[in-house]
């Protein structure tokens, strides 16, 4: 996988204000530490949930006429320069940890 995380967030609850993070420790078929699902706190826990979720920088950016940023997105970690749709069904690193592409989401309600 070529290209870069530009930024990594989570947010302890379901609904609460995502918070950037400069880094953030990947536990094992859990999730990203801190972060909602993680913790089985949030909106989608036990219906339609992801241990981490992803969102390309370049589709904020086709979208910027709509401001969403600081986390407003509800993705955990923005990357730049991949195609995240070429991971479907991958196995992936992001720093340290190994994630596996499972589907793509839907824009969440919040936004």
């Amino acid at each position: 996988m070529t290209g870069t995380v530009e930024a990594v967030f989570i947010a302890g609850k379901g609904g609460d204000p995502m918070q950037q993070l400069e880094e953030v420790e990947a536990v094992v078929d859990r999730g990203l530490r801190g972060d909602r699902y993680m913790e089985r706190t949030g909106y989608w826990t036990d219906v339609d949930e992801c241990q981490v979720t992803l969102i390309q920088g370049e589709t904020l950016d086709r979208i910027s006429e709509v401001t969403v940023d600081s986390g407003e997105h509800r993705r955990n970690i923005v990357t730049r320069g991949i195609d995240l749709m070429k991971l479907v069904g991958k196995r992936f690193q992001v720093g340290e940890a190994e994630l596996i592409f499972d589907r793509p989401r839907p824009p969440c309600g919040y936004i």
